[in-house]
This record gives structure tokens, sequence and C-alpha cells, in this order.
């Protein structure tokens, strides 16, 4: 930084929001040797840490527990009493495994020489920036704020939670009710299914998971089916009405089913309220996100936006990937030669059985690359030969015919995200289906089914 600069501003980056993201922003630049300062008016580690992957990830651990207990007889272990769930003690023990985080979270910054300010941030103009009534100027401020529950309205949609409140509720719900189609729906309904609850999940579409493959929507539909989950399709919530046994729910078919707890799992939208970009003309685009370039400018240049807020794919290791493409662009030494790369981004759902997924679905392959390959295998895993479970696993290849490259990759079943993430590593480099014939497996293994795969199953 130029002498001319540090004397004309407070700080070179002030970073609204201490996620993911907005750490990852403040740790490099400061690296650098950038005077960087981070506000944060909730939690440190934003959603993913405290209301997200992190906590989500350890209650569907919890809800495998049961699966593994009944598969356990047919192994020759007795269960000398019936297993007995205690929400207090899972709760209890994410919470304390949370606050642990957040104090890494803090220590990081402090360790990286970045000044952490508690408060909500509102931008006063391009280069000032205001928390709980002082005042910060800065030469960038970068907004990585994330998103916040959206629930649609509703006669008595006050009474529904969001993932904001879902992991501390104060009883078990021994009735519990999903409204929504995405990640967040199928994956709640898994875990409160599988730690015991009698859960439904409504629908107003056909079939959840949209934009995901379609033979990857419809397995899943019925493994969870067949697991107890009690789907309901092409209809809605109408209204909620309290009882004194219960929530009351009517959909829009005319049903009503009782139930003690309704999550909205109906989407997140950017947290910009109260930050002040509307007043500055920041502009956004039609789906309410904040409008950046490659370098993750705004509008106005000396605002910069990542992560959820700026529409990208709503996945932490995406704003960590920004986070350091913006610090490379604004503090690097060389800036980056090429715009981050979208493509080929693995992911998976924590549903149950899983599902783990990178590159372009078959109906996106075929619109894409026109003629493919799919290699599809439909089995019921080695472990469930001894365990009893009906539990199949689902893994399939799609190729595009011409090049012979693999460009889409697919699983649902046991540890679905674990084999996908080696997998994403040859769809990236965009290895051929000769490559995965030629890779030698690794015998017995669910996974070694992805080299294995030899007849198409369809052109």
């Amino acid at each position: 930084m130029s002498e001319n600069t540090e004397s004309r501003y407070d700080w070179d980056l002030f970073v609204i929001g201490a996620g993911s993201g907005g750490v990852r922003a403040a740790r490099t630049a400061a690296a650098t040797g950038a005077r960087v300062a981070v506000a944060e008016d909730r939690y440190l580690g934003g959603t993913c840490v405290n209301v997200g992957c992190v906590p989500k990830k350890l209650y569907s651990y919890a809800a495998h527990f049961p699966d593994a207990f009944e598969d356990a007889g047919g192994f020759g272990w007795q269960l000398s009493e019936a297993p007995r769930f205690d929400w207090a003690t899972l709760r209890d023990n994410k919470t304390g495994e949370i606050k642990r985080l957040n104090g890494i979270y803090g220590r990081l910054l402090e360790g990286a020489g970045v000044r952490l300010v508690q408060g909500r941030a509102c931008i006063l103009d391009p280069h000032t920036v205001e928390v709980a009534g002082e005042t910060f100027s800065a030469e960038r401020i970068l907004v990585a704020v994330g998103g916040w529950p959206w629930v649609p309205e509703f006669p008595g949609s006050e009474l529904t939670l969001t993932s904001n409140e879902v992991f501390d509720l104060d009883t078990f719900p021994e009735r519990f009710l999903v409204l929504g189609g995405g990640y967040i729906a199928v994956e709640f309904a898994s875990i409160f299914n599988g730690l015991g609850s009698q859960t439904h999940l409504i629908y107003r579409g056909d079939l959840f998971l949209r934009g995901f493959d379609q033979q990857v929507r419809e397995f899943t539909r019925d493994q969870m089916a067949a697991k107890g989950v009690k789907l309901h399709f092409e209809t809605n919530i109408e209204r909620i009405d309290q009882r004194e046994s219960g929530l009351a729910v009517t959909l829009t078919d005319g049903e009503v089913l009782e139930v003690d707890a309704v999550l909205a799992a109906t989407g997140r939208r950017p947290h910009l309220e109260g930050l002040g970009l509307d007043a500055m003309g920041v502009e956004l685009t039609d789906s309410g996100h904040v409008k950046v370039n490659d370098r993750f400018e705004t509008s106005l240049p000396s605002i910069l936006a990542l992560g959820d807020v700026s529409g990208g794919p709503e996945l932490t290791p995406v704003a960590l990937a920004e986070a350091m493409h913006l610090v490379a662009h604004h503090f690097g030494d060389t800036p980056p030669a090429a715009p981050l790369d979208y493509r080929n981004i693995a992911t998976a759902v924590f549903c149950h059985p899983n599902i783990g997924t990178v590159g372009l679905s078959e109906e996106e392959a075929r619109e894409q690359c026109g003629d493919i390959r799919v290699y599809v295998t439909d089995f019921r895993p080695m472990k469930h030969t001894l365990s009893g479970s009906q539990e199949r696993c689902l893994m399939k290849l799609v190729v595009d015919d011409a090049s012979d490259v693999v460009v889409g990759a697919h699983m649902v079943g046991e540890e679905a995200g674990e084999v996908i993430q080696g997998i994403a590593i040859a769809v990236r480099a965009g290895l051929t289906k000769a490559d995965f014939d030629a890779t030698i497996g690794i015998h017995p293994t669910g996974a070694e089914e992805f080299v294995t795969l030899r007849t198409p199953t369809r052109r």
C-alpha cells in the first residue's frame, strides 16, 4: 500500500461478515501486509459453522446410528437393551463443538492481525462503514454477509421454524414436517426421520432436488420413502393452526396433518437488510443478489462482494475459493490470469442415503454434448447381504461420446460425498472413460464400480 493510501484510510480492507468467505479473505489479505478489520453481528464462522454444514453433518451422523444398530444383528452383535435417543445430549454436545469452532475462528483472525468489530455494519459511502456508532474508513469494503432463511407468507407461517432455530429445539419433535424441496429440506427430512420422528416432506413440485440428475432424484425419492419419510409432492401448505395437541397443517390438496414442528426449508436470500447498499445504488441482479464482475467488484468498484450474497453456487468451498481469488486480484503481486472457474464443482447432499455429484447431469449432457453414453449400476451393497437392509446404491457415469471424456459422475449411497470427492478430481481433469477403465479398482469396495462399468446402459 502506498503512503498516500495509508494516510487516507483507516483500513485497506474492511470486511462485513465473519463467515467462511469473509474470514478467509481477511486472513489472506492480512498476510500480504494489508490492514484489515472484520465486522460481525452474530457469530464467527457464519452459517456453515453455526447453523449450516457443521451442525447438519453432526446431526446426520447421529441419525445414521439407528440403521447401524439394526444392521449389527446380522453380523452377530446383540444389543443388551433397546437403544434410546436423548435429544438434549446431541443438541448440547453440538453446541459445545460450535463454541470451540467459534473460538478457533476468533484466534485465526487475531493471529493474522485482523481487528474484529462486534456489530451490524452499515455502509455510509464507498469508503466508510459505521458499526455500533463507530465510523471506519477503508480503501475497499467487502460484503460477505451470506444469506438468511426466507419463509413464504401464509396463515400461520409465523409458527414455522427455519434452519436458524431447528438445531436448538427445547424438546424433540416426535412428529416433524418439512416444507421445501432443496438440499436443506431433504437433509432435515432424513435427519429427523433417522432420529425417530414421524416425518413428512411437503413439496409443491412433482419431485424434489430440481437441477440434479433426474435418475438421481428418482432413486433418492424411492430410498427415502423406503426409510419411512412420508413424501407429499404437488401440494403446499395452505395454513397452520396452533392446537393443544400440536400444529394442524392444512395442505392445498385438503389433507390435514398434525405435527409438533414445521421446518420451512424454502430457500435463503442475501442478508442485505440495513447494509446501506440500496441507498448508494449498488446494482443487484434480478434474483436480488449483489452483481459483481470477475474481480468481485460491485457497480461501485471500492465495494466488493463474494459468497452467497453474489449469487454463485451457495457452497462453503466456493466462498473460500472466491476469497482467495479476490485477494489475489486486489492485494496480490500477480492478478489471476483467468476468472474463477465454476465448472465441475462437486457437491453432496446429506440425506439418507447420501448423494454425491460432480459435472453434468444426463439431461444437461444430452443438451450440451449431443451424443453421450450413460453407464449405470444399481446394487445392494455387500454390507447389506448380512445386515438384511434393503438399502441400495446408485452409481452413474455420463460420457461425451465424441471425446470419450467423463462429463458427469453421480452416486446415491453410503459415504457418497467421500467417494465423489475423489472422482471429482478426474472429472475436473477431463479424464476419459478409457482412463477410468484403465484404473484398477480397490476390492472389495463399492467405489470400485466407477472403474468397472464397461457396458453402456443407454446412449
